[in-house]
């Protein structure tokens, strides 16, 4: 065999095994999670955390704390989550009636989230973390720090759902439905 096939050869089998190893572990990165996982303290971030919304205000999360709360991390320059947010507002209007509430929560620059938000719609309220909602994903169970990353709570504040990546089809009816029954 000559040296050249030889390193050829080797190359092909750690690329096959990268792939490997990202077909094992990456659908384990991206799946959704149910329940509390950081129990209380993950709850009590979540709920008491203070943002700023686009007209500048301060706001808190506690003032949705009646409603079922889908808090959405996001960016303008992250494709899937932009591609999930027709997913959000079709949910809004959906199960609003039944006592939900979605909250985006961007992860980017004022200026940026303004124009997106104005031309795209968005009918939820949209809140600024910027480079600091990084530290509350982390707090909410999202180690990687991977955008979008959805956290779901209960009308008393329990996380219930969480997931990495973004929703598709009825994906998020199967999460929503029993939570707007109660």
């Amino acid at each position: 065999m000559t040296h050249g096939r030889r390193e050829a050869l080797i190359l092909g089998a750690a690329g096959l095994a990268a792939a490997a190893a990202g077909f094992l572990v990456g659908p384990a990165l991206l799946k959704s999670t149910t329940g509390g996982g950081e129990g209380a303290a993950g709850n009590a971030a979540l709920r008491s955390e203070s943002l700023v919304d686009l007209a500048g205000k301060a706001r808190r999360l506690t003032e949705w704390s009646d409603r079922i709360l889908v808090c959405n991390f996001w960016a303008t320059w992250c494709a899937p989550c932009r591609e999930e947010i027709p997913l959000l507002m079709a949910a809004r209007q959906k199960y609003g009636s039944k006592g939900l509430e979605i909250v985006g929560i961007a992860i980017d620059n004022a200026v940026k989230v303004g124009e997106f938000t104005a031309s795209l719609k968005i009918s939820y309220p949209i809140l600024l973390a910027e480079a600091n909602g990084l530290g509350l994903m982390r707090q909410l169970g999202n180690g990687a720090g991977g955008l979008p990353y959805t956290v779901v709570a209960d009308r008393q504040g329990a996380v219930k759902h969480r997931k990495l990546g973004a929703y598709k089809g009825a994906e998020l009816d199967s999460i929503l439905d029993p939570l707007t029954q109660t």
